[in-house]
C-alpha cells in the first residue's frame, strides 16, 4: 500500500474516502494482503493511533483525522492467492449521481467474507471502475432476494444511514409460511440476541434481554398449510423476520437456518429450492435532493413459479 511499510510507522490524513467509516473496515481494506485476524490484533494492542489515541475497532473515522499505523509486512501480490471477482451489473432499479439500487437475486452474498470471496458490492466495483465511491447502505441475508441500495458518494451514504436510524425509511419484504396464520395484520414485538454456534455461525434467537425488535405482518393470500405475508421492518435487527416467525411457530419455507428442515427437503422436490423472503420495497426521501422515492423488485420468477402451483393446489402440506 502507499506509504505503507515494513520497517516504519506510516501516518495518514482521512479524506472523504475515509470518513465516516469504522476503522476495522478501513483498515481491512487498505492492508490487503493482512491477515484479518492481524489488524484486530493491532487495533486491540493500541498499535493503532487516531490522533494519537488509541481507539476501539468501532470507531467511526472523522475527516482530518490522522491515523498511526505500525510497521507492517504487506504481502507480495504473487503471495496472495488471486481470487477473481467477476465484474457483475445486478439489475437496475433506480440509479443518479448519488445511489444506486439493485435486485440482488438470492443465493448471492452482499459483501466478502464469512467464507465468501466476494459479494454484490466487489462485483460491482469491479464492473464499475471508475467509479470513485460505492458502498452498501444496508445489508441482505445472503438467501434473501430483493431491493439493495448502495451509495455513490459519502454524503448519500452518512445522510441515508441517519434516515434509517431514525425510522424514516419503509422497508417491505415478502415471506411465505408455513402453517395457518390468522390474524390480517400482526404487530410482532420480541428481542432479539445474536450467539455464535459451536461451529462459529451467526445466529439469533428471541430472547429477554436481547435487543428491541418490532415488524409489522399483514396476511397478503392464504392457502391450506401456507400465507404469504408482508412484513414491515420498525427496527433492522440480524434475521429478524426469520426468527420473528420462527418463534411463532410459522417459519419460512425453505429456510435453512431456523425453518423446517424435513419440510423444505419436501419443497425442494416441489420446486421451491430457496428460501421465499424478498425485500420487495423500500421508501424513504432521497438524502441530498428530498424527493420522495420507493422501489420495487419484483416476485422473482421462481418464487412466482411456486405461488402459480399453491394457487393450484399443489403442493398440499404434508
Amino acid at each position: 500500500m502507499n506509504g505503507l511499510s515494513k520497517d516504519s510507522v506510516a501516518f495518514l490524513t482521512i479524506d472523504e474516502s475515509g470518513e465516516a467509516q469504522r476503522i476495522d473496515n478501513f483498515l481491512l481494506r487498505l492492508l490487503k494482503g493482512v491477515p484479518k485476524s492481524h489488524v484486530y490484533r493491532i487495533l486491540r494492542g493500541g498499535e493503532v493511533r487516531v490522533n494519537k489515541k488509541r481507539v476501539d475497532q468501532t470507531y467511526r473515522l472523522q475527516l482530518g483525522d490522522l491515523l498511526r499505523i505500525p510497521p507492517i509486512r504487506v504481502a507480495e501480490k504473487h503471495e496472495i492467492e488471486e481470487v477473481r471477482i467477476p465484474a457483475v451489473e445486478f439489475p437496475i432499479i433506480y440509479e443518479d449521481d448519488a445511489l444506486l439500487a439493485v435486485n440482488k437475486p438470492s443465493g448471492v452474498a452482499v459483501h466478502g467474507g464469512s467464507g465468501v470471496s466476494f459479494g454484490v458490492i466487489e462485483q460491482m466495483r469491479r464492473a464499475r471502475p471508475q467509479a470513485k465511491f460505492l458502498e452498501l447502505v444496508h445489508r441482505l441475508d445472503r438467501e434473501t432476494s430483493g431491493v439493495l441500495l448502495l451509495a455513490k458518494k459519502r454524503s448519500a451514504l452518512t445522510a441515508l444511514h441517519e434516515i434509517m436510524r431514525e425510522g424514516n425509511s419503509d422497508k417491505r419484504y415478502f415471506a411465505l409460511v408455513l402453517g395457518q396464520w390468522k390474524n390480517a395484520r400482526q404487530h410482532v414485538k420480541l428481542p432479539l440476541h445474536k450467539f455464535d454456534t459451536p461451529q462459529g455461525e451467526k445466529r439469533v434467537m428471541v430472547r429477554e434481554d436481547g435487543q428491541v425488535s418490532h415488524t409489522i405482518f399483514t396476511m397478503q393470500k392464504s392457502w391450506p398449510g401456507y400465507a404469504l405475508l408482508e412484513a414491515q421492518l420498525k427496527t433492522g435487527r440480524t434475521h429478524q423476520i426469520r426468527v420473528h416467525l420462527a418463534h411463532l411457530g410459522f417459519p419460512i419455507a425453505g429456510d435453512d437456518k431456523y425453518g423446517d428442515f424435513a419440510r423444505n427437503k419436501e419443497l425442494m422436490k416441489q420446486g421451491l429450492k430457496r428460501m421465499f423472503l424478498h425485500a420487495h420495497s423500500i421508501s424513504f426521501n432521497h438524502p441530498l435532493t428530498g424527493e420522495p422515492l420507493q422501489l420495487t423488485a419484483p416476485l422473482p420468477q421462481e418464487l412466482e413459479k411456486f405461488i402459480v402451483r399453491l394457487d393450484a393446489g399443489v403442493p398440499s402440506p404434508q
